[in-house]
């Protein structure tokens, strides 16, 4: 059972430490900036969960492409090897893990839900991590060093922890999230998690 809640607590930050502590940018009052519809990401995140009174941790590697409304999640485990696989779209999100037969839904909450028996927060991922949320009330929140923390008008409280210059060398870019921590109370046979998710621009991105 813990194998298969494995990579779909993973997807879930897509997710989004345990993570190594990177250098972070100046602070300063800065937004981040605009959010981009095109978006190649990569890092790492730990998963710290309760369920039926029961502590767990896991982590891992991801990968993120977004291209428009199309996000492709690569899920990794610490060394390296691919777990699995998720493609959202509008119209549908597939999770693809090994040999099995892939596992489809009319969106990637639904699908987690399924599975889980609660929705993991993919499709907050797609905001939170350029450095915006949907606050309580429907609020759009953009963090910045000096306003990093919100609640979610889901309930995840988020911090953003850790930032990073927006361009390699660009002293004067916005800063984008180098580090999210995500936490939220009793969900469906969740007690209680923690997410912690490290960011930096994929490879092939530069």
């Amino acid at each position: 059972m813990k194998h298969s809640i494995y990579p779909l607590i993973l997807g879930a930050a897509v997710l989004l430490a345990g993570c190594a502590t990177s250098p972070t940018a100046p602070l300063s009052s800065t937004a981040v900036a605009p959010y981009r519809e095109t978006l190649a990401l990569e890092g790492s995140l730990s998963v710290n969960y309760v369920k039926e009174g029961k502590r767990e941790s896991l982590s891992g590697k991801f990968t993120w492409q977004q291209q428009g409304p199309r996000t492709d999640v690569t899920l990794s485990s610490p060394l390296g090897q691919q777990i699995a696989a998720i493609t959202v779209t509008p119209q549908q999100a597939t999770y693809h893990e090994g040999n099995q037969p892939p596992r489809s839904a009319p969106d990637i909450d639904t699908l987690s839900a399924r599975t889980l028996g609660w929705p993991l927060p993919v499709s907050g991922l797609r905001d939170w991590l350029q450095g915006y949320a949907t606050a309580v009330g429907g609020k759009r929140f953009a963090a910045s060093p000096a306003n990093s923390s919100v609640t979610t008008a889901d309930g995840w409280q988020l911090q953003f922890d850790a930032w990073q210059d927006g361009d390699v060398g660009n002293s004067g870019a916005a800063p984008q999230p180098r580090r999210i921590i995500a936490r939220r109370g009793p969900g469906g046979d969740i007690e209680e998690i923690e997410i912690r998710i490290a960011i930096r621009p994929a490879a092939s991105a530069s």
